[in-house]
């Protein structure tokens, strides 16, 4: 109803308000089922910070399954009626199917209604080529999540729940197998809903581009979770005045940008600290204007980066491991104390001999290996929209479908304990 007032509205006064309307109400049921009980609790520290003792009462709210995606795509849709990029679609089951199409309901990507409603809009024809393609997608999505994410998960559990039993390296496996869970995680639930929509004859947006080969952290951001990234950008960002405003401003929008970024996520400070130590990251690119540095496909063309670029992919994605620790821990206490463990144990003999046999053990060879396969395959198909979308397309018939064969008997062979997708949570 707002985007039809919005677009008929005849004085832009008019549209300013039907606009700050649909905004306070999306963002309001957002933040009552999300952040009720966090600013709740906050504002009670605050008042007993001063000597106050509050009563408040917190709720036991039962979060909506994927209540911040379809606010972010009813957002996004009376955003470019407010800008004139699309036009209001009056058919109701048309704007729901938008807001709320299943594949990308619970984990994304998010959607734009310049992108997904024209297709929802017009008739569709069966596509053979695209549903094999959508397929192709699914398993790979499943061998991510079900293979590596799921298997990287049990041990990233046991090592971030008892972290004051282990020492520095083996703290700093379980933060490398963390990161290694919430990609194949949330990829593999990114590649899972494209391949799925592909198959119903729908073109999602693309969510991930192999974001742990990045040269720097700008790149990084370009490469992870790039619907919100993008959205942030689009509709944040650059109404601030993005970077085309003084240094101080500049600095100001982009911690703003992450720290929102930081706080969509959940409403726990260790988020915040993650979002606020990525704005920290990426600030020297920012304010030396080398944040569109690398911009093309690393390596492109060739087999192997070359040593100067595996410098700064292994530094960058050092980076992310370490604030990969604030996203995983249970509060700021625990993630400093994992931090303090982690540096104070790191360099100790004994350190490594407890790592080597919680590797060799726990953890077990089948895990490195398969980790290290997927890496090799992620490479090789990085110039693609998902790593195996062009692999073995030149090959015989019988190779191919060996190819297809084994990851299929790998997510029977390897199914690790079931976890819930991270970003179910969100």
């Amino acid at each position: 109803m707002t985007g039809l007032k919005i677009y008929e509205a005849e004085s832009a006064r008019t549209k300013k308000t039907w606009l700050a309307i649909s905004v306070i109400v999306n963002l309001s049921f957002l933040g009552f089922f999300k952040y009720y009980n966090f600013f709740t609790n906050s504002f009670a520290s605050l008042l007993r910070a001063g000597g106050f003792k509050p009563h408040f009462e917190t709720l036991r709210i039962i979060l909506p399954v994927g209540i911040s995606f379809y606010t972010f795509h009813g957002l996004s849709y009376v955003f470019d009626i407010y800008n004139r990029k699309i036009i209001p679609t009056r058919n109701w089951v048309n704007y729901s199917l938008f807001v709320s199409f299943f594949p990308l309901l619970v984990a994304g990507p998010i959607e734009r209604a310049t992108h997904l409603l024209p297709q929802v809009e017009n008739k569709r024809k069966f596509d053979y080529s695209k549903a094999v393609d959508g397929w192709r997608q699914i398993l790979w999505g499943l061998f991510k999540k079900v293979v590596i994410a799921d298997n990287c998960a049990e041990f990233a559990n046991i090592i971030f729940n008892n972290s004051g039993d282990y020492s520095g390296t083996t703290l700093l496996l379980g933060a490398i197998l963390f990161a290694f869970q919430i990609y194949g995680d949330f990829s593999g639930y990114s590649d899972i809903a494209l391949g799925t929509a592909r198959l119903l004859g729908f073109e999602l947006l693309r969510n991930f581009a192999f974001p742990y080969f990045s040269r720097d952290i700008a790149e990084f951001w370009r490469r992870w979770h790039i619907s919100l990234s993008s959205w942030f950008k689009d509709y944040l960002y650059i109404p601030l005045g993005g970077s085309k405003v003084g240094t101080w401003k500049k600095v100001v929008n982009t911690f703003i940008i992450f720290l929102v970024s930081g706080f969509w996520h959940g409403a726990n400070s260790t988020f915040l600290a993650w979002g606020f130590l990525n704005a920290l990251y990426i600030m020297p690119l920012i304010l030396s204007n080398k944040n569109r540095h690398h911009v093309k496909i690393v390596a492109k063309g060739s087999s192997w980066p070359s040593l100067k670029d595996f410098r700064k992919i292994l530094f960058t994605f050092s980076l992310t491991v370490f604030a990969w620790i604030f996203f995983r821990a249970e509060s700021i206490t625990h993630a400093f104390r994992y931090i303090k463990s982690l540096f104070r144990g790191l360099f100790a003999i004994s350190a490594y001999e407890e790592t080597f046999n919680f590797l060799l053990y726990k953890v077990g060879l089948a895990l490195p290996v398969l980790i290290l396969l997927f890496l090799l395959v992620e490479w090789q198909g990085r110039e693609h929209n998902y790593a195996i979308e062009k692999v073995g397309i030149k090959y015989p018939k019988m190779l191919r479908w060996s190819f297809y064969y084994a990851l299929v008997i790998a997510i029977f062979l390897f199914t690790g304990k079931e976890a819930q997708f991270i970003y179910f949570q969100f």
